[in-house]
């Protein structure tokens, strides 16, 4: 007979950790999107912290030859985040007339920390979509011409990755107010400004991606970019 320990073990090894982790992530968001759509709204927004920090745990799980640089990138996304955040929030220099509400957690400065693991999330997911998705067309280029476009590659990753952190911004935001995670001062019209200053931070700490030396391959978070770009969609599309 097998023990049961070696069913763990043929289980566990059966599946790549990048397929493990899309299941929790779908498994998560599944649960956080039937809630927030049919059921009670307040049980589920508390688990929003959570579900965060696990996405976040799943992210560091699944990259691959984590090295200094890699949670060099990991600090200055959380640094950054949270900076531009407390002088976006305390002086309306950045992103707009906004206040966060209660539903992410501990804040300092009147910002959630957990911001900056958001940041993070939103930035690294965005940067190893472009960049897998470059990747392919770049070696085409250098395989025709004998010549690695590296120029074109860092332009790309940054603008194009950070053109996409926005749009996944523009998706979240209407669904984000809705269930009070930040609100808008005002008539609560969200700013073109907002998606500005959304854009300038982007290409900053897609640069830091881009040039900080550690592996840029990750099909989870490929993976988890359209799972929660699927989650916010349906959301904003039917929450009431």
């Amino acid at each position: 007979m097998i023990s049961s320990a070696e069913k763990k073990y043929f289980v566990l090894n059966r599946f790549t950790k990048f397929e493990i982790a899309t299941a929790i992530a779908v498994l998560f968001h599944t649960i956080g999107l039937t809630g927030l759509l049919f059921f009670d709204k307040t049980f589920f927004l508390a688990a929003t912290p959570f579900n965060l920090l696990l996405s976040f745990a799943l992210l560091v799980w699944t990259q691959q030859e984590k090295n200094i640089y890699f949670f060099l990138f990991v600090f200055t996304c959380f640094v950054i985040g949270v900076a531009v955040e407390m002088v976006g929030i305390n002086t309306g220099i950045l992103f707009g007339d906004y206040t966060y509400g209660s539903v992410l957690g501990s804040q300092v400065m009147n910002v959630p920390l957990l911001i900056g693991i958001n940041w993070f999330i939103i930035i690294y997911c965005c940067g190893i979509a472009i960049h897998t998705l470059l990747m392919k067309a770049i070696n085409r280029i250098a395989a025709d011409t004998g010549k690695t476009p590296l120029a074109l590659k860092a332009l790309s990753v940054i603008i194009d990755g950070a053109t996409l952190a926005v749009f996944f911004d523009w998706l979240m935001e209407p669904v984000a107010v809705k269930l009070g995670y930040w609100t808008w001062g005002g008539d609560g019209t969200i700013p073109i400004f907002n998606y500005l200053c959304w854009f300038v931070v982007s290409l900053v700490l897609l640069s830091v991606f881009h040039f900080t030396k550690f592996n840029k391959q990750n099909k989870f978070a490929v993976n988890l970019l359209l799972i929660q770009l699927m989650f916010f969609l349906l959301l904003r599309t039917f929450l009431n």
